[in-house]
């Protein structure tokens, strides 16, 4: 077994970050009153997230770039039937069915933060652009949002699931891995991975740099500053 660099600080500290959010929000949601005000600015920094997520996904490193691991429906479905079989394909990254998931999870927060700016709870509290909008889109947009909580709480629940299968049924510690950003490889495990470990890593300016850019046009965005 050999020791190998997988998942960039970035990749990680995003991970890691929305996860403690998405947990936030489901707190703060479930208190009410005065919290609903941390629920909203934890909705503002997750918009950011999902967009600094997106443009690293272009322009990060190896295993964080979406063309490396959003693979076709043909090689997910694959992937899939041999999924409970010891022999079957091996990933230093997302397996396809983890690249499908990143990207469900991507769509389904990014939706909720959507609806968020748009919605209004009837008392004391609404989203920066509820205003803009007739009061019966603004209700609908609210629907959606507490409807669609459902939906990741439902994406968490089979993210987790997953986690348990691969440590037990796989052997592989994916949290640790995610923590660490390393993942053991067995040597007698065939694979193209010399081209996925020989590329060079990001410089260390760029991620800081869309974490700034990102950061003013999420903030231009939900103080809205262009409307």
């Amino acid at each position: 077994m050999k020791s190998i660099s997988v998942w960039d600080i970035p990749v990680r500290l995003f991970h890691w970050s929305l996860a403690t959010s998405i947990l936030f929000l489901f707190v703060t949601a479930q208190i009410g009153g005065n919290a609903m005000e941390w629920h909203k600015k934890i909705g503002f920094f997750v918009i950011g997230l999902i967009a600094f997520r997106v443009v690293w996904g272009f322009v990060g490193s190896y295993h964080a770039r979406f063309k490396n691991f959003v693979r076709a429906p043909a090689t997910v479905i694959a992937y899939a039937k041999k999924l409970f079989k010891k022999d079957g394909s091996h990933y230093l990254g997302h397996n396809p069915m983890g690249g499908l998931s990143v990207l469900a999870l991507l769509a389904v927060v990014g939706f909720q933060t959507l609806t968020g700016l748009f919605s209004n709870d009837d008392i004391m509290l609404e989203g920066p652009y509820a205003s803009l909008v007739s009061k019966a889109f603004s209700d609908q947009m609210t629907k959606l949002h507490q409807l669609n909580s459902d939906l990741i709480l439902v994406l968490i629940g089979l993210h987790l699931s997953a986690i348990a299968f691969y440590a037990v049924f796989k052997k592989e510690q994916l949290v640790e891995a995610m923590l660490t950003g390393k993942k053991e490889l067995d040597a007698s495990i065939g694979g193209d991975f010399e081209t996925e470990m020989a590329e060079k890593p990001r410089p260390y300016w760029l991620p800081w740099s869309i974490v700034g850019v990102v950061g003013g046009l999420t903030y231009a965005l939900v103080t809205r500053v262009f409307f």
